[in-house]
């Protein structure tokens, strides 16, 4: 059944629209995975579905009674006395007539307040962003909608905290969820909705399944353009012969170029990639950072233990721990900009040390962007050769028009973005960075991991993103409590795999995709080893039943936009009631049938990709 269904949906801001006669049907018990450039309208999409913003044109309708709550990428508290009394004025709380149904969100409030570890008795005013988060999901879940839309829910969360948010989301009715984390859609989503110039493409499965079949997609797009621009240009070249244009037996060739050329002004191309390059400078020492029984408490907490270890040149260490932990507490000892309270900390030599910091510190919000890049210059200097300010912004994707504007003006991820071309800027052969995935999108992201996997230098990395660790690092740092902290070779699965045979696979559940779970004593998921897996095949007629499912969804699609257009026509009245109840039964029947489809292929694509797995 469907829950929310957009008709051609228009809504702009600026120069492009954000949404360009865009369609999508959420339907019953759906987990949508909401990507997207940064900027192309995720939030004000969601937000459009909410109904907190109006569309410049086309039409949402939802089902009768629906309930629907939004959690914001940066979520507002009210002031109040407490948390609590300020979630539930957020919550309008008060205006629940039915006393039993306020009372059971209260005391869901308080168990989801519990799980996300808030004090429900703590100041809102002095909560930090990921408190604020926090709080917000809390309320979200208290009030048990029909359709749930998060925006970047991932954000300020640890990773024990995405791994229940993941359950959470599983146990929702139905949801959207904006996200740059992939391990989170891998996990979460059924469906895959892409925003791009305008348009919803939607594609069965998660985010693995997605990945595969928008590239084949890209790439039959990008040799359509060359052979459109290749036949435009040639007609361009027809036309400047003059005389024989203008002949009237080809009058019409002259109209098909007019139409050629609005067709390609209203084409509207796909956003550039950020261009990141790493000059790793100098080589540093062998010998990067030596600690020998380093301690560090501040009163009663121990944050570093008796720790010991080496870092070398070229190592790649991501450090993971609950937020809290004192995983910046320990790269700042690292570096030596903290001194220890035991032990020694000893530094290498020729150390030229570029540090990304997650509160955005280093960037001064009344400077302009050329002046926080190069400042009192045009130029800048970068592994040895000179280029304008106004190229090197060009390739972290800000226009020249926005080099003067201030740092303030900035949306978080064009911050991100602004804060990596300043480190990348400088040679550096110790680069440390403190959560720099947080507000970049899916594509930036993945070019960030391709920049760093080709970087000379050492590399400290503190991320919650488990496919960025996985993806980047050769050695992890886990904070195990107590201000212990152990060492392990590899990214984030890899220490999984290890904890779980070190400590008898006592860990959560969102440690790695594929084992069966299971519940533990203590209320932990466990994960017990998964079974070996058995071949797969898809049968000769499975395999054409694959091919041939898109081409009906979409037909179903378009026969499911034409009922509704019919049914929204100011004269519809008129078609009589034998007309209108035929429609109505027509509207339930595609709508079952989009659900059947959409599980079909789903369950059709997990096949051949396992199929594809165990031919390797």
């Amino acid at each position: 059944m469907s829950l929310v269904t957009l008709q051609d949906a228009e809504l702009a801001y600026g120069l492009h629209p954000l949404l360009d006669r865009a369609n999508l049907t959420v339907l019953d018990g759906e987990r949508i995975g909401l990507i997207g450039r940064n900027g192309t309208g995720k939030s004000s999409l969601l937000a459009a579905i909410a109904g907190t913003i109006d569309l410049d044109d086309g039409a949402i309708r939802r089902r009768d009674g629906l309930r629907v709550v939004l959690v914001e990428q940066e979520p507002a508290l009210p002031d109040a006395s407490s948390l609590r009394e300020s979630l539930a004025q957020r919550g309008r709380l008060e205006r629940i007539a039915d006393e039993r149904d306020r009372w059971r969100i209260e005391a869901r409030l308080n168990e989801f307040l519990h799980r996300f570890g808030l004090d429900e008795a703590a100041d809102p005013r002095s909560a930090s962003g990921g408190e604020r988060k926090r709080a917000a999901l809390a309320l979200a879940f208290a009030q048990a909608p029909d359709l749930l839309l998060l925006d970047e829910p991932t954000n300020h969360l640890d990773i024990d905290a995405i791994g229940e948010l993941e359950e959470f989301v599983r146990r929702a009715p139905a949801s959207i969820v904006i996200t740059h984390d992939r391990a989170f859609l891998d996990a979460v989503a059924t469906r895959i909705v892409e925003l791009d110039r305008g348009l919803l493409r939607s594609y069965p499965g998660n985010f693995a399944a997605y990945v595969s079949r928008r590239a084949d997609e890209l790439a039959a797009e990008e040799v359509t353009r060359r052979k459109f621009d290749k036949f435009w240009a040639q007609e361009e070249a027809w036309i400047r012969k003059g005389v024989e244009a203008r002949r009237t037996r080809n009058e019409g060739r002259v109209r098909r170029l007019d139409r050629l050329r609005d067709e390609r002004a209203a084409r509207r191309e796909r956003l550039g990639n950020v261009r990141l390059s790493l000059d790793a400078g100098a080589r540093s020492g062998k010998l990067v950072a030596e600690l020998e029984g380093v301690g560090k408490s501040f009163g009663d907490r121990t944050i570093v233990r008796d720790l010991s270890m080496v870092i070398m040149r070229g190592d790649r260490v991501g450090l993971i721990g609950p937020n809290g932990a004192g995983k910046t507490t320990l790269i700042r000892l690292i570096l030596g900009a903290l001194a220890p309270d035991a032990g020694r900390v000893r530094l290498g030599t020729n150390l030229e040390i570029a540090y990304f910091d997650q509160m955005r510190e280093q960037l001064d919000p009344e400077r302009t962007l050329g002046d926080t890049i190069s400042p009192g210059s045009d130029w800048i200097e970068i592994g040895g050769q000179r280029r304008h300010v106004l190229t090197y912004l060009g390739e972290f994707l800000f226009p020249p028009e926005r080099v003067n504007a201030p740092v303030r003006t900035l949306s978080g991820g064009e911050r991100n973005r602004l804060l990596l071309a300043r480190l990348f800027a400088k040679p550096a052969n110790l680069l440390v960075l403190d959560e720099p995935t947080n507000d970049l999108d899916i594509e930036s992201l993945e070019l960030l991991e391709d920049t760093l996997q080709g970087y000379a230098g050492t590399l400290l990395l503190v991320s919650h993103d488990r496919a960025f660790l996985d993806n980047v690092v050769t050695q992890t740092l886990v904070a195990e409590g107590g201000g212990k902290w152990q060492e392990y070779v590899g990214g984030y699965s890899d220490w999984v795999v290890q904890r779980g045979s070190r400590l008898g696979s006592d860990f959560p559940e969102s440690a790695a995709p594929g084992p069966t779970r299971e519940r533990g004593k203590s209320g932990l998921t466990l994960l017990s080893p998964a079974s070996p897996p058995s071949r797969v095949k898809l049968s000769f007629k499975e395999q054409r039943e694959l091919e041939s499912l898109p081409a009906e969804l979409e037909s179903l699609e378009r026969e499911q936009h034409e009922i509704t257009a019919r049914i929204c026509a100011p004269d519809y009245h008129r078609q009589g009631p034998e007309v209108a109840k035929r429609d109505r039964e027509r509207a339930v029947e595609v709508e079952r049938l989009l659900a059947e489809r959409f599980e079909r292929w789903a369950a059709l694509e997990d096949k051949a990709a396992a199929a594809k797995a165990g031919g390797r």
